[in-house]
């Protein structure tokens, strides 16, 4: 019997998984050896995922090194507006394709993240799976990649705005409404549903942000 080869590990995709996962955060800088140590490849694969990871704007130079970008405030501003009105389109479709079986699986979610509260960080990995889930109901191949690009991207905030004080329950009762509305078939309240909860979103960072600014202004003092 042939012997099977396991299946070649991505570079692009591990490093990128890494960013996500939080491993490597905005400023972080990343090393070929380092990095081709802790994926279990070869530095070439390695070299050329970190090519296109800066061609794609998601690392950038500083000197010889490159870092994890990070965005600046005019950019998290461009990218939560395009990701509001997609994701308004994702929640408009879901009213209208979902599946029975998907608005359950919705629903559950909402229940089960309750647990995580306290936890910003996994509340934000079962966020991104939230909304993630939303995306694949709308039944547009189209548009679910366009949104995996675009949260490609909201990667390289520093902090997720579920980390604000009530935060967390707050957002988890704004999930429960965009679920609701698709359940109802209503399109218009699931898409405005979904862009006010993104709306709120903005506006805690946008809080949190100044105060990070006025706590660094005062440190410098």
């Amino acid at each position: 019997m042939a012997k099977v080869n396991p299946p070649q590990k991505d570079a692009y995709d591990l490093i990128l998984q890494a960013i996500d996962g939080g491993i490597y955060r905005p400023g972080s800088r990343l090393v070929e050896s380092e990095l081709a140590e802790r994926f279990g490849v070869s530095r070439t694969p390695i070299r050329e995922a970190l090519q296109r990871l800066e061609t794609q704007s998601l690392l950038t130079r500083d000197g010889r090194s490159l870092i994890v970008a990070s965005l600046d405030h005019a950019q998290t501003a461009e990218l939560y507006a395009v990701r509001t009105e997609l994701e308004g389109l994702a929640a408009r479709l879901a009213a209208r394709h979902a599946a029975e079986e998907e608005i359950q699986v919705l629903r559950e979610m909402v229940e089960a993240d309750r647990a995580l509260l306290g936890d910003p960080e996994a509340l934000a990995r079962a966020n991104r799976r939230f909304h993630h889930q939303i995306h694949l109901a709308s039944h547009n191949r189209y548009l679910v990649q366009q949104l995996d690009l675009v949260y490609r991207s909201m990667a390289l905030m520093a902090r997720t705005s579920l980390a604000a004080e009530g935060r967390g329950e707050k957002a988890l009762a704004e999930h429960q409404s965009i679920v609701q509305a698709i359940a109802d078939r209503d399109g218009d309240r699931a898409a405005q549903a979904l862009k006010d909860h993104l709306s709120i979103a903005f506006v805690v960072r946008l809080k949190e942000e100044a105060a990070t600014a006025e706590r660094s202004g005062a440190q410098s003092l």
